[in-house]
């Protein structure tokens, strides 16, 4: 039985890695496809910016990012709350470990990460004349916006990997001390 639960739990850690890594390729490559200078088109003061592969790329970008993150904290908060009856009843986050630090810092990159890709994926969809992104103005990303959230999701997958494999890992000693 533990075997299934051992293989199960690799799985799931594996799609975890290629989801994050996946949301990583796409936040490089909407970085050298996102809108230029040279895409907008001015027509006295209205302007025109055309949808480009970046949007898509950033939106494949949040979905696969965001079932990273999904998955690797239920693996966390499954494994936490079914580790014994006595630990049921105490909150996860009085007591600071470092799978509980970890979990935080996930959380604050990910909502980090997730505002850089959405607002810089919104940018890069059709902004037709006189609509723009704000305010009837286009925009353009800066250089480097994809860039850095795409390291702030290795950041992220790193603290949620740790996380749960600190959890899994805690989990797999008190069950081999117990059979001992």
């Amino acid at each position: 039985m533990e075997k299934i639960h051992i293989l199960t739990y690799s799985l799931l850690l594996c799609t975890i890695l290629s989801l994050a890594l996946l949301a990583f390729v796409f936040c490089i490559l909407a970085e050298f496809k996102k809108s230029k200078v040279e895409d907008v088109k001015i027509d006295g003061k209205l302007c025109e910016l055309p949808e480009n592969k970046a949007f898509w790329f950033g939106t494949a970008a949040l979905i696969c990012f965001t079932n990273a993150q999904i998955i690797g904290n239920f693996i966390i908060f499954v494994r936490y709350w079914s580790d014994s009856k006595e630990k049921r009843s105490c909150c996860f986050f009085t007591r600071l470990n470092v799978a509980t630090i970890l979990v935080l810092i996930s959380w604050i990159t990910f909502g980090i990460s997730i505002i850089l890709i959405s607002t810089a994926t919104s940018m890069n969809r059709r902004q037709p004349y006189g609509k723009g992104w704000l305010n009837g103005e286009c925009y353009i990303v800066k250089d480097g916006v994809f860039v850095g959230a795409s390291i702030l999701v290795l950041i992220t997958l790193g603290c949620t990997l740790a996380s749960a494999i600190a959890t899994l890992r805690k989990q797999y000693q008190v069950l081999s001390i117990e059979k001992t």
